[in-house]
């Protein structure tokens, strides 16, 4: 009697030290890749994107990209203006010097070089005076948000305008103004830029932003900063099963002329991926489903997300927002989701001035890219598991690696969560369940015990099925 409580109080013992020795590589890991996209960097590079007049074709586009290359190297495509992608046509670029408004009483306003929000992009050139009234028709405000300069582009209709706050608006007086915008609509280019993380094998996961907005920092800059950072997390902890796929472009009309080049070779190799944006504001996760709805995209990140102490929301899929609504058109029907704090158009500062620096949280962007290669992770491992032993149940006792109690007694010590777990696995192993799919059903974060999925492997007692991705 006396050995048997000995034996099970060292059995208890070796289970405490192995849950500690888990928590204390846990914490270390999540250190380690806390060093990897330290706040202090993630702000200096906010910083620094932060002044520059981006569009959807122009040098400030290019020039940002330059930036974020000192990470991540990226191969660029080039469309001449003119091009059709997909259904779209490529309009001409435009670049932008200077631009404002000069008051009857020779004030200058709406000041380009204090806020490139004041010229509506995609403005064509303009050297003239102008009436109050005709003016006021190239004016646009936010009358519920009197303090705000609005975001307003007009890429496909040739125009101009200027962008001010309500209060600049009111405090305008009749007379001659004279408007100046110095600015070029030519024949040129449109840049897109992709870099390719090759893994074990050819199937690949997607992750796309946008770099086409001015000043704007959790909408504009959360994404694309969160993509070079991933890289740099996942080159050093990999090579990872699958091929990493990162896509810079122009939001839109950038993700067109990216599928008018990849969209067969994604079709065909396309595992699952994410349009990365507004990631730096807001305590909540938000998840906006693929419009498959179901897919392994969608389970990787509600696996992860459904178990973070974060409030948590789930959207389904509609066909407006970013880029996923050319990834999820019918002909392709990607499994693309997006993972997101609040999301765009839910916030009140979305598409204004008041998205600042000061408005993009560097520690809630930290935790967006930790969570995001969580999320990445359990796609990347995910397979259908087929079980060796499909009639009864494996002598598991057999195993050269300890998967099971020596000893039982289940009066005295319940059965562990990983013995649960591993019981589980090796009922479902079917080979027509996934992990994920596993995991979901069965209730436990797929990450906490990609360990064990690997000594099952190991040891034979699992296989991936046939016809999945190896």
């Amino acid at each position: 009697m006396l050995q048997d409580l000995r034996l099970v109080t060292n059995k208890v013992n070796q289970h405490l030290r192995e849950e500690s020795n888990n928590a204390t590589r846990a914490k270390k890991e999540m250190f380690n890749l806390k060093q990897m996209c330290p706040v202090d960097s993630l702000r200096d590079y906010a910083a620094r994107l932060y002044p520059i007049c981006r569009s959807i074709t122009g040098n400030g586009f290019l020039s940002s990209l330059n930036i974020l290359e000192e990470i991540m190297p990226m191969e660029r495509h080039q469309f001449d203006t003119g091009e059709d992608v997909l259904d779209w046509t490529i309009p001409n670029e435009w670049n932008i010097r200077d631009a404002y408004i000069i008051t009857p009483d020779g004030n200058k306003i709406a000041n380009f070089k204090e806020s490139n929000l004041h010229i509506v992009g995609y403005s064509e050139p303009v050297d003239k005076d102008v009436s109050f009234e005709d003016l006021l028709e190239h004016l646009h405000t936010l009358p519920s948000m009197p303090d705000a300069v609005p975001y307003v582009t007009s890429y496909y209709r040739r125009n101009w305008g200027f962008c001010i706050s309500q209060k600049q608006l009111d405090s305008l007086k009749p007379g001659t103004y004279h408007v100046t915008i110095d600015s070029d609509l030519e024949p040129g280019k449109l840049t897109i830029a992709e870099c390719v993380l090759p893994g074990e094998t050819d199937s690949e996961i997607l992750l796309s932003s946008y770099l086409c907005h001015p000043s704007m920092g959790n909408h504009e800059l959360g994404g694309s900063i969160s993509l070079i950072f991933l890289y740099k997390i996942l080159k050093a902890t990999g090579p990872h099963r699958n091929t990493f796929r990162f896509l810079i472009c122009p939001e839109n009309i950038g993700s067109a002329a990216f599928l008018s080049l990849y969209g067969e070779h994604l079709k065909n190799k396309l595992v699952g991926g994410y349009v990365v944006n507004c990631v730096g504001h807001g305590e909540e996760f938000t998840y906006k489903k693929s419009r498959q709805g179901n897919s392994q995209t969608d389970l990787a990140a509600q696996n992860v997300l459904q178990r973070r102490s974060r409030p948590y929301f789930e959207v389904d899929f509609y066909p407006d927002g970013s880029d996923e609504r050319q990834f999820c058109s019918p002909g392709y029907n990607f499994p693309i989701g997006l993972v997101m704090r609040t999301m765009y158009g839910k916030f009140p500062e979305y598409h204004t001035s008041l998205d600042d620096l000061a408005f993009l949280n560097v520690e809630i962007l930290q935790e967006s890219i930790l969570t995001y290669f969580e999320i990445l992770k359990s796609l990347d491992i995910n397979f259908r598991p087929l079980g060796r032993v499909q009639h009864g149940t494996p002598q598991l006792s057999k195993s050269q690696i300890p998967l099971y109690r020596d000893s039982m007694n289940f009066r005295i010590q319940e059965k562990e969560e990983r013995t649960r777990v591993l019981l589980e696995i090796l009922n479902c192993a079917d080979g027509e369940q996934t992990l994920l799919e596993i995991a979901q059903q069965k209730n436990f974060l797929l990450l906490d015990y990609s360990d064990l999925v690997q000594d099952l492997l190991d040891c034979n007692y699992l296989s991936i099925a046939e016809g999945d991705s190896e």
